[in-house]
């Protein structure tokens, strides 16, 4: 650790500082994380035990603690491991982060009690750090991701949008202290940290499910990129190309506007973010979209833009709003956009308190 981090390494309770090194270690810090917090460790932050540097710290601070748990998945399960960690989290107000499920120690197999992953311990901190955070006690919902319309049991209508955008929106929402779900088209991206995932697949599905949800949500962001229109029939067997020749006709029929289809069902006082993906005259067809749909806030950007279009992990964005100019983002990744959003969210939030 000394190697890697530059800094001393503290093990001892009794050291040249003297007996208060504990004492100075909990007012220092902003946030404790123990990672990887074994049963043995956690037992004894349980039961109050100050035998050692890390324990009687803990007793000393006042700072937030985040423990991720590591251990065996028979020994995770125990009765008394399960104990242990519903004190630290019920009497205490520890935050449990993990464990996830998946491969142990050699000759283990798979199972719960592997400790997360470090971008999630990473996650975990900045909520903490954030302390009572901007979004606490707020509900929000984020839609994300593509859709897919049947139109055989193999093939499918979809587009290009791989979710990146609107899962770091989820991310940010819930670093800042807020409840977030999130209605997710199929992607290949990790599920965000602290975030309840609703997948979907097809544009129905996604209507459905924001249906049920956006009468509880305090901030609705709407970046799903949602299919306009599906197939009216989906065969129930693949098409074959040797019974259609050398050309098939697909006839479609309008899917539900997600966003503009439940507008009316949200809660009074609540926030909503739209997007608009434009290939030509952004300007011109965001504002339209935006009075269209009555958004308080609407996230534009052109596809055909050098880094701001589909499979890249850079966006460059304008913020257009009911009664400001134009704001211009440069290009940053989608993790500035996400807290940029978040930023000007929380100003509007405020406007309509």
């Amino acid at each position: 650790f000394e190697g890697v981090t530059g800094r001393a390494a503290l093990t001892d309770l009794f050291s040249a500082e003297g007996a208060a090194l504990h004492i100075r270690l909990g007012r220092e810090a902003d946030v404790i994380c123990i990672a990887p917090a074994t049963a043995d460790l956690l037992a004894r932050a349980a039961q109050g035990r100050s035998d050692d540097l890390i324990c009687t710290t803990l007793l000393a601070t006042r700072a937030p603690v985040i423990v991720c748990p590591a251990m065996n998945d028979k020994m995770f399960s125990h009765p008394q491991v399960q104990a242990n960690l519903a004190h630290l989290r019920d009497k205490l107000g520890y935050t449990v982060a993990g464990p996830a499920e998946g491969a142990l120690a050699v000759g283990e197999g798979e199972g719960p009690g592997r400790m997360i992953e470090p971008w999630q311990i990473e996650e975990y901190v900045g909520r903490a750090l954030s302390g009572k955070g901007s979004l606490t006690q707020k509900r929000v919902l984020v839609t994300a991701g593509p859709t897919r319309e049947a139109v055989d049991p193999v093939r499918y209508l979809g587009n290009r949008s791989s979710g990146r955008m609107g899962f770091a929106i989820a991310q940010a929402a819930w670093r800042h202290g807020a409840a977030v779900t999130l209605v997710s088209g199929p992607t290949t991206l990790e599920i965000p940290v602290g975030v309840d995932l609703i997948p979907v697949e097809s544009a129905v599905e996604m209507y459905d499910a924001v249906q049920g949800l956006v009468s509880s949500a305090d901030v609705t962001v709407f970046a799903a990129a949602v299919a306009d229109f599906r197939p009216l029939e989906a065969k129930a067997q693949k098409v074959k190309r040797a019974e259609t020749g050398d050309s098939l006709t697909v006839p479609l029929v309008a899917n539900p506007d997600v966003a503009a289809d439940t507008m009316g069902l949200r809660k009074r006082g609540s926030f909503a973010v739209g997007f608009a993906l434009e290939t030509n005259d952004l300007l011109v067809n965001a504002q339209k979209k935006l009075e269209a749909k009555d958004f308080d806030l609407l996230v534009a950007n052109d596809a055909t833009e050098v880094g701001s279009g589909f499979e890249v992990r850079t966006n460059r964005v304008t913020f257009l709003s009911r009664d400001g100019a134009p704001e211009e983002l440069p290009l940053m990744s989608k993790e500035a956009v996400a807290e940029e959003l978040i930023e000007r969210v929380l100003r509007g939030l405020d406007g309509k308190a």
